[in-house]
This record gives C-alpha cells, structure tokens and sequence, in this order.
C-alpha cells in the first residue's frame, strides 16, 4: 500500500518536503496514544538481541544518521521497530544548511542525492529533546559534526564542544568527518588532521562509546589506516559508510543526476563500494572493534550479508524513504526467520 502511495502521491512532492511529511507520521505513530498500539507489533524478535559498544540492542539493524537531525522522532522510530536510532548530525550552534532544493531522488536507482549541509537546531536543542523522551528500548546515537562556518584548524573544538552537549544523553556518540556538503569536511579525514580530533573528543566524550564516520570514496589503503588510527585513539567502531560523490552506473539519465548538482548519493548504488569499505575494515581491525555498516542496504537479505562479511550493526536509511514505515518490521522479522532457520 506505502509503494502505491509513495508512486501516486509522495513522489509529486518535493522530496525535502515529502520527508517532512514522512517525519509527521512518524512522530504521530511515537505518541503515547499510538505507541502502545505500534510498538508490539513492531518488535524485534529477542533472539535478534546484540551486544555491541557495551550496550544491548533490541536488533542489530538500526536507522542511520539523517533522517532525524534533531532528535524529535526518536518514540516513533522505536516503535517502528529500529534496534537503534542515529540522531544528527548536529553542530554546537544551530545553523539552516544550504539553499534549497538541496535533496532529490533518484527513483530509477532508488537513491537519493542530497547536499544539506548539516541544517540543524543545534547540540543543546537535540540534548534537550533527548532529556524529555520516554526512555524505551532502543539504543540512541548522536552523530556530531562541525559548523559550516567553523575553520579545519578550529574544527576539533566543534566536536569537543558538541560532545560535552549530547554526551549525557547519547548511549554512543559519532564524529562526522565524511559529509560531502560542508565545505573542507572530508579533508578531516586526513590522518593528521583527524587524530586530533579523535583523541579530543573521545577525551570529551567522557566514557560514552566513540565512533568514527567515514566516506566511501577513499581508497582502500586509507581506509586500512584509519581503522589502524582508531585502533590507536581508542574508539569503539567506525560507521562505513557515508554518501559518495561518485555518480557512475546509474540508471538516471545523466541530464538529470548533472541538474540536481553536487551531493552526496545514498541507497542502492551506494551497496557495492559499501560492502567493499566493509571487509576492507574487518580485515584491518580486531574482531572485538564495533564496524556498523551502511550504505544500500534494503532487505533482510542485505543485513545479513552485511553481518556475515563482518559488521557488528548495520543501518540503513534511503530505503526507508522507498519502502516506508513497515520497512524495519519486515527486515526484523526477516532475520528473525534465517536466525529461526539456521
């Protein structure tokens, strides 16, 4: 029924606008009237419980940072039966992100391009909302970035700041040096940039499981080295991956994808190089370093395959854009029954 509606009605809409409708919905489902009715029904079974970052989690497939940037979904997503929720990215002081249009999809790829530049109302707003929800059983991240207009030699007081914001009410935060859409971002990754920051706000972050994200276009031996940095920083898992700049292989006409303009692609043209970044990684780090892994997954075969090849979590996000607010339920109850038959 969402796919029909999603063809007929949502797909008319612009996309940062149908989000904002999507997010409504979620929120209304999160309500304390609705909630007792959506939660047990979208349950992860118990047997998909996971221990990762020293924490449980209901499920090992949660919903990636982007979707909920300042933490006012988080009931609803729980009760649609995510095992974790990443809020984020926020930055220490609010800002609107770039001019719109900024996000499009790519329905023949069921991808999405999208350049908002980290539009949030601020770490203390997202710690404020935090403090208020209902606690329940979902694990909740907070994905901290930069501000735009913040410099690269500044940068590590952003992440500093921000964690001592969110940290009290995150059960693991994640720092953001992968985005494509703030200027001077990516080049964060840079190991002599980024050490730094890592070791500045896992100090920061005062106990709270840190993580890094990062971009899927690197290459595969700068990859290895920052698993093997945050090995050496003493974080607790790496996110692979981000949204990519590539544009080959897809099914959009090049005139389009070339009007939408600059961004970062997500969904399933992202699957292949993020399944590549993701044995690259496992690989490179101890078996006990948390990897979650994202980037085109849509289905419980998808998790699966992601578990296999060696992520402790794996997240998704675009697809839920395309699949709608059944979307965790059915991977759960999918990986309930190859758990049930294995």
């Amino acid at each position: 029924m969402y796919r029909i509606l999603f063809r007929t009605v949502l797909s008319r809409f612009d996309a940062e606008r149908a989000h904002a409708m999507g997010s409504w919905v979620v929120r209304l489902l999160g309500s304390r009237a609705l909630a007792p009715l959506v939660g047990p029904v979208c349950a992860p079974d118990p047997s998909l419980r996971t221990e990762a970052l020293g924490l449980v989690f209901p499920s090992p497939f949660g919903l990636a940072a982007g979707f909920d940037k300042d933490a006012h979904d988080v009931a609803g997503l729980e009760a649609l039966g995510f095992g974790h929720i990443e809020v984020g990215t926020v930055t220490p002081v609010a800002q609107p992100g770039n001019p719109r249009p900024r996000m499009f999809r790519l329905i023949a790829d069921r991808g999405l391009v999208n350049r908002m530049g980290f539009n949030n109302l601020g770490a203390a707003q997202a710690a404020d909302a935090l403090r208020r929800r209902r606690r329940g059983r979902a694990i909740v991240g907070v994905n901290i970035g930069k501000n735009k207009t913040t410099s690269a030699e500044a940068a590590v007081d952003d992440y500093v700041s921000a964690a001592r914001t969110v940290r009290d009410v995150a059960d693991y935060l994640v720092v953001n040096v992968s985005s494509p859409n703030t200027p001077g971002l990516r080049g964060l990754q840079e190991l002599d940039a980024l050490e730094p920051i890592l070791r500045a706000t896992r100090e920061a972050a005062d106990g709270v499981p840190l993580l890094v994200k990062i971009a899927p276009d690197l290459a595969d031996e700068e990859i290895r080295r920052i698993g093997e940095l945050a090995v050496r920083a003493g974080l607790a898992g790496v996110i692979a991956t981000n949204t990519t700049i590539a544009r080959d292989g897809l099914r959009t006409p090049a005139r389009v994808v070339d009007a939408y303009g600059a961004g970062g692609l997500s969904g399933a043209p992202l699957r292949r190089r993020s399944l590549e970044v993701l044995r690259v990684l496992r690989e490179t780090v101890p078996a006990e370093l948390c990897i979650v892994s994202v980037g085109g997954v849509t289905s419980a075969a998808d998790v699966a395959e992601r578990l296999t090849a060696g992520a402790t979590l794996v997240q998704g996000y675009t697809a839920f854009l395309y699949e709608g607010p059944g979307w965790a339920r059915a991977i759960n109850r999918g990986l309930a029954r190859r758990a049930a038959g294995a």
